[in-house]
């Protein structure tokens, strides 16, 4: 078993990439050591790249901070050596925490921080009050740490230069946002921390956070929203001590390799898989597709051999790739495998065997490279933009609701399906491959398949030559 969690394997799945601007996270890290709690190397990234500042004007470059790691990683200690940050860089600043509800902000606030700020030298330069509803840290220097309940009025008749939500994944909507935006929004820099382990299928609030930062990171946008996700592939084996070394940061610091094993023996695997490799479940990303839907379109026919669309997908980190056929009526997934170096040879594989209509791909997604080179080799490929891929995700939804297509029944395809995200697509939606649950590469190019294999024939129906007899 691993005894430590070295950073190169212990890297973020998701994460904001770290620029050259100036940071604060130096500041925040000698907080944490005279808190007694030295900053682990995922805390120390994180700070580092959330405080960044615009050297000309001084100011946060984030607005937004979105942390989801496991259980017993440390969110609490980098929590606190922030709101002290603030408090203590930041004469007069305003600090409001709260969790899940006000009694757990309450019970956090008086059984972890305050004790902890109690035992570190900085003890003489605030006052506590233990009021019922004015339980707060107040700071000589003016600046005041307040905990409160999580509220749509939680910011009202407040300033508030940071909000730091703990435990998001219990929340069911977006009070808090409508709390804390108003209260925020004529602050010099205001930054809003939510930090959480993964959550369930009705954790909404925390969901939409997690889609919006995953995109913005695969996006490598540095502004505006700073997002790390620690969490363990969803392929991945949940008892294999290499899955943990992963995927929980603090593992050979804080915690050791045999408190996960005791807590995996102990408890149901998907609370395991969820509290300690921050895996969603399957449902908090549930397909737009019911369930009912799906079954009802399970058939054992294969796709015909005749004027059928192959479309091929892969998923974002280029781990798995997919071919799909449809002929109108049937879909199959056609090839699954790890990587991509197998994908233009199968291909051409196929288009001898079946001599298709054409291969069909997401102009925008990762199958895009393998164009030229399908082209190359003589294939016709048609590409799809965000009109027609919106018009494809539309059409699937349709035909499989109405029980107007038949697929094989195949484990990857009915997995893609139950694990699927969208994302919105102007008007339409389309799926969301870095939002999903699983990789849903099977789910894109079936999509495309029958897309390709419905709309690109019709097209050339209708440009055939019509004779009058």
């Amino acid at each position: 078993m691993p005894s430590s969690c070295s950073p190169p394997s212990c890297l973020p799945r998701f994460s904001t990439p770290r620029t050259d601007r100036p940071s604060w996270g130096p500041a925040v890290a000698q907080i944490a050591d005279r808190l007694g709690t030295p900053l682990m190397p995922w805390q120390r990234q994180v700070v580092d790249t959330a405080l960044e500042f615009d050297p000309d004007t001084g100011l946060l470059v984030y607005r937004n901070v979105v942390v989801t790691v496991p259980r017993q990683a440390g969110k609490t200690t980098l929590l606190l050596a922030v709101m002290v940050w603030r408090a203590v860089h930041e004469p007069g600043a305003r600090i409001v925490y709260t969790a899940q509800d006000g009694q757990a902000a309450r019970k956090k606030w008086r059984d972890d921080q305050v004790p902890a700020l109690g035992r570190s030298p900085l003890r003489d330069m605030y006052d506590v009050r233990f009021s019922n509803g004015d339980e707060s840290i107040r700071w000589r220097n003016g600046s005041l740490h307040e905990v409160i309940s999580p509220t749509d009025r939680a910011g009202h008749g407040r300033q508030i230069d940071l909000a730091v939500v703990d435990e998001a994944f219990e929340f069911r909507d977006h009070r808090l946002d409508q709390g804390f935006s108003p209260a925020m929004i004529t602050r010099p820099e205001p930054q809003m921390w939510i930090i959480s382990t993964a959550g369930h299928a009705d954790s909404t609030y925390l969901k939409s956070k997690v889609e919006k930062g995953r995109d913005a990171a695969r996006d490598g946008l540095t502004s505006s929203l700073a997002y790390f996700e620690w969490s363990a592939a969803q392929d991945a084996d949940p008892s294999d001590p290499a899955t943990w070394a992963s995927c929980i940061p603090s593992l050979g610091h804080t915690v050791t390799a045999d408190a996960i094993a005791a807590e995996q023996s102990s408890m149901e695997p998907a609370e395991f898989e969820r509290a300690y490799l921050n895996r969603w479940t399957q449902a908090a990303f549930a397909s737009k597709i019911p369930n009912r839907s799906w079954e009802a379109c399970a058939h054992d026919v294969s796709p015909s051999t005749d004027d059928v669309t192959f479309a091929v997908d892969v998923a974002p980190d280029r781990g798995m790739a997919s071919i799909v056929v449809s002929d109108g009526d049937v879909f199959e997934l056609a090839d699954r495998r790890p990587g991509t170096e197998w994908v233009v040879s199968r291909c051409i594989e196929l288009a001898d065997r079946y001599n298709p209509v054409a291969f069909v791909m997401d102009a925008a997604g990762p199958a895009s490279t393998f164009v030229p080179d399908l082209e190359a080799a003589g294939l016709r490929v048609e590409t799809t933009g965000p009109r027609q891929m919106a018009a494809a995700c539309g059409r699937f939804y349709d035909a499989v609701v109405n029980r107007r297509v038949k697929h094989t029944d195949q484990v990857d395809m009915t997995a893609a399906v139950a694990g699927a995200a969208t994302r919105k697509l102007g008007d339409a939606w389309a799926w969301s491959r870095s939002s999903s649950a699983v990789d849903i590469s099977p789910l894109v190019a079936a999509t495309l398949a029958l897309w390709g294999a419905t709309t690109l024939e019709r097209e050339a129906q209708a440009a055939a030559p019509v004779f009058a007899y």
